[in-house]
C-alpha cells in the first residue's frame, strides 16, 4: 500500500472514530410514545429519555395478595379517586422486603387500566428526568402513576431535589393526571446516623429535631399517604403459601407440605409473601416434574 493510501485510510478511520464519539451528543429523533399501551419504562437513547412500552406487564390480581387488607383498602380508595378525576395523594409504601409493596402497585393496573390508569416505571437514577416525563404526560387524558420501586437516596443525590419538586410543586402547578407511588425499605428515604440525634433540642419540654433530621423527613412528608408493610408471622405465611399453591394447581396442603413451606422460609431467613410465592413455584414445579416421570 502506498503512503498516500495509508494516509487516506488513517484519516478515514480517525473520522469514523470522531463521528462515533460525536454521535452521543447528536440528538436522535425519537418517535411519539405508543399511547395504546398501559405501561412504560423510562429509558435513555444517546442521552435522551423516552417511554419504552412494557409489552407484557405483570398483571397481578388484588385478590391474590393476602394479609395486607388494610393497605389494599387505602391504596385502592386513593387510586379510585384519582382515576375518577377527584383529588388524591402521592403514596409512599415502606416496610420489610417481600411483603407486597411493589406487587400491590402492579395489581392496581389490573384493577383500573380499563378506567384509564397507566403506569410509568422509572429508576431512581433517572428521577432528574421527572420534569421531562411530566411534560410528556400532563396533556394526556389518561391518569398516570409514576412508579419508583425500592427508592432510597444517599446524601447529595440529584434525584432527591427533583422528586421534592414534583411532589410538592414548584412555581409551576403539579399536573392533576400524575401521581407518584414509591416503595422503600426506609421510612425517610435517606440514611440516618446516630450523630444526627445529637442535634435534637429540648426546649421547655418540647422536642425539636435538628436541621439534618428535618431535611431528611421533609421528602417523605411530601407523600400524602404512607402505607407500612410488615413481615408475616408463621400462620400468615402459611396462608399465603397455600393460596399460591392452589394458584398453581396444588390443592393438598397437609402437614408434610406445611413442614416443607416452613423449612423453605428458614432457608431464606424471613417470612413474606414473596418467599411464599417462591416456595409455591418450587413445590408445584417439583410435583409436576415427578408426576411426568412417573407416567
Amino acid at each position: 500500500m502506498s503512503d498516500l493510501s495509508q494516509s487516506i485510510s488513517s484519516l478515514t478511520q480517525r473520522a469514523e472514530d470522531l463521528l462515533a464519539r460525536l454521535e452521543v451528543f447528536i440528538p436522535s429523533v425519537l418517535s411519539e410514545p405508543d399511547w395504546s399501551a398501559i405501561a412504560w419504562r423510562w429509558q435513555h437513547n444517546k442521552g435522551h429519555g423516552y417511554l419504552e412500552v412494557i409489552p407484557h406487564p405483570h398483571l397481578i390480581q388484588l385478590e391474590d395478595l393476602h394479609n395486607i387488607d388494610q393497605q389494599k383498602t387505602e391504596i385502592v380508595r386513593n387510586t379510585a379517586q384519582f382515576v375518577q378525576g377527584y383529588t388524591a395523594n402521592n403514596v409512599l409504601l415502606t416496610g420489610a422486603r417481600g411483603t407486597g409493596k411493589s406487587s400491590i402497585v402492579k395489581a392496581l393496573l389490573s384493577q383500573f387500566s380499563q378506567d384509564g390508569l397507566r403506569i410509568v416505571e422509572i429508576d431512581k437514577q433517572d428521577l432528574t428526568d421527572l420534569p421531562q416525563i411530566t411534560a410528556l404526560l400532563r396533556n394526556r387524558l389518561e391518569r398516570f402513576i409514576v412508579f419508583c420501586d425500592d427508592l432510597s437516596f444517599e446524601v447529595g443525590d440529584a434525584g432527591y431535589k427533583a422528586l421534592k419538586v414534583v411532589l410538592d410543586g414548584s412555581i409551576a402547578a403539579t399536573s392533576d393526571n400524575i401521581l407518584v407511588y414509591a416503595t422503600s425499605n426506609r421510612r425517610h428515604l435517606l440514611p440516618e446516623f446516630m450523630t444526627e440525634s445529637l442535634e435534637t433540642q429540648h426546649l421547655g419540654g418540647e422536642i425539636r429535631p435538628g436541621d439534618t433530621i428535618e431535611e431528611k423527613t421533609s421528602l417523605s412528608d411530601r407523600f400524602g399517604m404512607w402505607l407500612a408493610f410488615y413481615s408475616f408471622d408463621q400462620d400468615e405465611y402459611l396462608v399465603v403459601a397455600a393460596q399460591w399453591l392452589r394458584h398453581y394447581g396444588v390443592t393438598i396442603f397437609d402437614d408434610t407440605v406445611r413442614t416443607e413451606a416452613i423449612q423453605w422460609s428458614h432457608t431464606r431467613g424471613s417470612r413474606s409473601g414473596r418467599i411464599a410465592y417462591q416456595f409455591a413455584r418450587d413445590y408445584a414445579g417439583r410435583k409436576q416434574l415427578a408426576a411426568k416421570h412417573s407416567v
